[in-house]
């Protein structure tokens, strides 16, 4: 069996909000924006965005036991890459593994992924 990935689903509390910073990030297209849902895509792949009552966002660092997922992005610069997405509503976690490999950063909606740098 071959599969393809096609869509990446994320829980958030503002699925437009969250668009538009992934959009701005990725330089993809928001696709769907309403209240409910909002979705990016550069014409293979999507990320989508769905509104949940309640919405808690996950911790960083994760705690034992618990089994989450997170994006890694590829990027030139990574510094220039931080600041960019800290302009865009990220924000910087106190812990950051790795040792400077790749930053883990927060999304508006506390999703953690990460910058890395391109090989």
């Amino acid at each position: 069996m071959t599969a393809q990935l096609i869509m990446v689903n994320l829980d958030c509390a503002d699925p437009q909000g969250l668009a538009a910073f992934y959009g701005s990030v990725l330089d993809w297209p928001v696709t769907h924006s309403t209240e409910e849902y909002g979705m990016v895509s550069d014409g293979h792949t999507s990320i989508g965005f769905g509104r949940v009552a309640d919405y808690t966002p996950p911790a960083w660092p994760d705690s034992p036991g618990t089994k989450r997922f997170h994006l890694d992005l590829s990027v030139p610069d990574l510094d220039a890459a931080v600041d960019t997405c800290v302009g865009l509503g990220a924000t910087v976690p106190e812990f950051q593994p790795g040792g400077g490999r790749w930053r883990v950063l927060l999304d508006p909606a506390g999703h953690p992924f990460c910058l890395c740098r391109a090989s």
